[in-house]
């Protein structure tokens, strides 16, 4: 009976293997072809930078990066930002120096040689856009290799989370421009790896410490205790372990953006409980750490500092070597920005918010399906913790309750501050996605679209039989993986192409005027609803240096050939109000070597009715105003589409517009509207409300 039982059970276990067998290779080639769509998308990133994205997230892409370190290694004419001024810094600059600063460094050294040899010159807009932005790309791949690492560390299943990452429109468009929080966001990816990586050596080491210990209590000859004595001594230190890098990649992180005191609070408080649990690791090892972490912390903190006040010119070598040197000549940036913002008034100067914008819009922006998946097991957490279900929350020194408390922490902490953007909370994405990603699919798994060959298909039957609620549940993730894809391609086509896609282009089209200028010439553009126009990308010299003709050997200034009017969302009386006034200064400031000057003003098409030409009576007798470009796609949020707009225009002849009719009683406008009245005249001017107009100004009057 026993030899019948035995048999038996082989036998089983063998038909086991041969099925085991059977679906290895099934499985396997679903996960190769995971990991194949992981790299599309990976190669789909490097695509859309190159393209390159026109959209424009924000002024501070520009204004606190690419702008400032152009301008300082070309020498180029930038409008310098406010937080950079000379007596209040609240930017370190040594972040923006390393990483755009290089590559910038490189493409100067190249160019007097291509110059010279081709006569080419490289950096035009487009070339002055993407190296900074392929720069930017690269580092996002970071927060890709240290999920996966985190995954592969702690045995977590890794093609789901990354394809849910690859998938997010936050790593494509946000994590792939200059903006300071992309840089945030990889450096809050690699303080949690390194963290990560610290706790499961210290379970390891502290675990075998336990186990050893257990068998020389338990060992009877001198020989074998010896033997266990000597593999305690050789296991590795694991307390201080990484503490160097965490503690440098922390002050890097505060002085690019002091908000990471906010992102950094958990991990680095992780690494510094590890294993204080064990009599091997008690408390004291928890205030040696903290020691030694500030210890570690003060290189990187005296470089920012240093470097910094060099920068600024509050130190100086001249200082130094009179000995002149005391506290006033250090500028700490990280404490001037908390300083400043501090003050709600001066948060109100950009915009203040409800305490609740993060977790109400901002999180379900940028994350929408995984965004409230997070915000449900979040409530479920903090419900869970309020009534002392302790057993039902993750171990405290454990991987989830890192990631949890890395999540939900920086999203407390700046719903404190009434000044909130989406930008801001992009450091969470590695948490998020950790944590959430397999609730909306599980690709580790043969996933839906898979199914199709015979055998799947009985397997597909086999299972809504056994387990119709499994079923269910597949059916409800194949929806969420479908609806947060969807939401991806449009918020990323947005983001990306759309919101202020005027911008970029509009900017080379200006570059191509002024260098197609056969005499000198002064442009002033004038915008308004639109966000600046980064100037660097027109690479002109910087006119408040002076330079050295080395033939006369005399000091020169460089005549300003560009000006920018930037007149914020004003009616389109003052706009042109404003433009008389530039004309009549423009008029005053002719002089011998700049006779001539052009007006231009560049205003969303929905302002002014898509019209080809429109004239105004004023100070300035006969202002035309002449449409030369469209620029497609192109939508600011500062100048919408209302519904009763789009109903309007496809109801009445008459042009389209979104604000008060009386503002244009003084316009006569010229343009043909013949194909007004038809409905494809209607879908048309619809249409062309989606794109930036440039028009040249002209008076009979000059």
């Amino acid at each position: 009976m026993g030899s019948e039982k035995i048999s038996q059970r082989s036998q089983n276990l063998g038909a086991d293997f041969q099925h085991e067998k059977k679906t290895k290779p099934r499985k396997s080639k679903t996960k190769d072809l995971n990991m194949s769509v992981y790299w599309l998308l990976a190669f789909l990133r490097i695509i859309l930078t190159l393209v390159p994205q026109t959209g424009y997230i924000h002024p501070d892409e520009y204004f606190q990066t690419v702008e400032v370190v152009a301008g300082d290694v070309f020498d180029l004419e930038v409008e310098r930002p406010w937080e950079f001024n000379v007596t209040f810094p609240i930017r370190s600059i040594l972040v923006p120096k390393l990483i755009f600063g290089i590559p910038y460094i490189l493409l100067a050294a190249f160019t007097p040689d291509l110059s010279d040899i081709f006569g080419w010159d490289i950096r035009t807009p487009y070339i002055m856009l993407i190296l900074p932005r392929l720069v930017s790309c690269c580092l996002s791949f970071v927060t890709d290799y240290c999920l996966y690492r985190i995954c592969i560390l702690y045995g977590q299943k890794y093609r789901t989370r990354l394809l849910i990452l690859a998938t997010s429109y936050v790593p494509i468009i946000f994590g792939t421009r200059t903006l300071t929080n992309s840089f945030e966001m990889v450096l809050m990816s690699l303080l949690l790896l390194l963290v990560a990586d610290c706790m499961i050596k210290s379970d390891k080491v502290i675990y075998q410490e336990e186990f050893l210990e257990r068998k020389y209590a338990s060992a009877h000859t001198p020989v074998e205790r010896t033997k266990l004595y000597k593999m305690r001594a050789v296991l590795p230190a694991h307390s201080l372990r990484r503490c160097f890098p965490i503690a440098s990649i922390a002050v890097a992180g505060v002085f690019n953006r002091p908000t990471f005191l906010a992102f950094g609070l958990a991990p680095v408080f992780f690494w510094l409980q590890r294993g204080i649990s064990s009599k091997y690791c008690g408390i004291r090892a928890f205030h040696l750490r903290i020691v030694i972490f500030i210890l570690s912390a003060v290189p990187a903190l005296l470089t920012f500092i240093v470097i910094d006040s060099f920068y600024y010119g509050h130190l100086t070598w001249n200082e130094i070597g009179m000995g002149d040197v005391s506290l006033n000549n250090f500028v700490v940036t990280p404490f001037n920005f908390l300083l400043y913002n501090s003050r709600e008034s001066n948060l109100a100067h950009h915009g203040l918010h409800p305490r609740v914008t993060h977790m109400l819009v901002n999180i379900p922006l940028l994350y929408n399906v995984l965004g409230f998946t997070g915000i449900l097991a979040v409530s479920n957490f903090l419900f869970r913790a309020s009534q002392a279900r302790w057993k039902e929350l993750p171990r405290a020194q454990s991987l989830m309750m890192l990631m949890t408390t890395s999540l939900i922490i920086p999203v407390i902490l700046l719903s404190l501050v009434p000044h909130q953007e989406a930008r801001f909370l992009i450091p969470i994405t590695l948490p998020l996605v950790f944590l959430h990603a397999e609730e909306i699919q599980d690709f580790d798994q043969r996933p839906s679209i898979l199914y199709g060959t015979r055998e799947s298909i009985q397997d597909k039957k086999k299972s809504e039989l056994n387990y119709p609620s499994s079923t269910a549940k597949q059916k409800t993730k194949r929806s969420l993986i479908n609806l947060w894809l969807v939401i991806n391609c449009l918020l990323g086509i947005f983001f990306g192409f759309v919101h202020q896609g005027g911008v970029y282009p509009l900017t080379a089209h200006l570059k191509e005027i002024m260098r197609k200028q056969t005499k000198p010439q002064v442009m002033h553009l004038v915008t308004s609803y639109m966000y600046p126009i980064p100037q660097s990308l027109l690479v002109q010299r910087n006119t408040k240096h002076k330079y050295f003709d080395s033939k006369t050997k005399t000091k020169y200034l460089v005549t300003r050939k560009f000006y920018a009017h930037e007149l914020g969302s004003q009616s389109l009386p003052e706009i042109i109000n404003a433009i008389e006034d530039i004309i009549e200064g423009a008029e005053k400031n002719k002089t011998k070597e700049s006779p001539e000057y052009c007006t231009y003003l560049a205003i969303p098409s929905s302002v002014v009715d898509n019209k080809v030409e429109f004239q105004f009576q004023g100070r300035i007798s006969n202002l035309t105003f002449q449409r030369i470009k469209l620029f497609y796609p192109h939508m600011s949020t500062e100048a919408p589409l209302l519904p009763k707009t789009i109903s309007y225009s496809f109801s009445s002849a008459k042009p389209l517009n979104l604000y008060n009719r009386s503002d244009f009683n003084e316009l006569s406008v010229n343009s043909d509207d013949s194909s007004e009245g038809t409905i494809l005249g209607q879908i048309f001017i619809f249409l062309q409300q989606f794109s930036l107009s440039l028009y040249v100004v002209k008076s009979k009057s000059y």
